[in-house]
């Protein structure tokens, strides 16, 4: 199981940013997916889950609203648009498998004026 995640940065509050994960070393369209995020010094804390068909989603209460979760089965990656973003936002955001503790090296969000 390989997972890489990327489109991180730095935004000011109310920006946008685009993540996204390269999936490969399994049957991607096999699993649902989720987006984790986690401060440092803090535990994790789960951002949203998608179906393997990609057409039902759940999100945390913090993002409902400002994120979308979406995939694309065919080229192997998970998204997650995120908009109006705030301070509290920052953070280092996974991608895994639903279920699954392994994870990427993750991508860093910044979010700061």
């Amino acid at each position: 199981v390989q997972l890489v995640e990327s489109g991180g940065g730095m935004v000011q509050p109310g920006g946008s940013l685009r993540l996204s994960c390269a999936a490969s070393g399994f049957t991607f369209s096999n699993f649902r997916m989720e987006w984790v995020r986690q401060v440092p010094g803090k535990g994790p804390e789960w951002v949203a889950r998608i179906s393997t068909g990609g057409d039902i989603t759940y999100y945390a209460d913090s993002v409902k609203g400002r994120f979308t979760i979406s995939r694309d089965n065919a080229k192997k990656t998970l998204y997650l648009q995120m908009n109006s973003l705030k301070p509290e936002d920052t953070a280092l955001y996974y991608c895994a498998r639903e279920g699954d503790s392994r994870r990427g090296k993750g991508t860093l969000v910044t979010v700061s004026p």
